[in-house]
């Protein structure tokens, strides 16, 4: 599919929970900036021409987001790239955005320092 992104980089702020008014699903909202790592001659690395871009997940992944992701975390995130169309409240004018709309969001492991993980609310067979 030719709208397809995927793409890893950081949560530029915590995730923000909205309601939409036409179905009232939940979706949280928040930036990530892809950076573009370049190695120099001294063997460091500088960043070359990132980019911010403004991310959407609805409904179930929206609540997991909200619950797991904070400013700062290094994601890898998948979706649909789409425009969205409004226009100013004070001005009138026609403005737009580019969005990614996600159906796959990781964490990236190798930057996290303490995972707790919580006791299944499930109970195993073999008790």
């Amino acid at each position: 599919m030719a709208n397809t992104f995927k793409g890893t980089g950081n949560l530029g702020g915590d995730p923000v929970l909205n309601q939409t008014n036409e179905d009232q699903d939940q979706v949280a909202n928040f930036s990530v900036y892809f950076d573009r790592p370049v190695k120099n001659d001294d063997g460091e690395y500088e960043d070359k021409g990132g980019f911010w871009l403004d991310v959407a997940a609805w409904g179930k992944l929206a609540e997991d987001v909200m619950r797991v992701l904070r400013r700062g975390m290094r994601v890898s995130v998948q979706g649909i790239l789409k425009v969205d169309v409004w226009n100013d409240k004070e001005t009138g004018e026609e403005k737009t955005k580019l969005v990614l709309t996600v159906n796959e969001v990781a964490l990236i492991i190798s930057r996290i320092e303490f995972v707790q993980r919580r006791q299944s609310k499930v109970k195993s067979t073999d008790e």
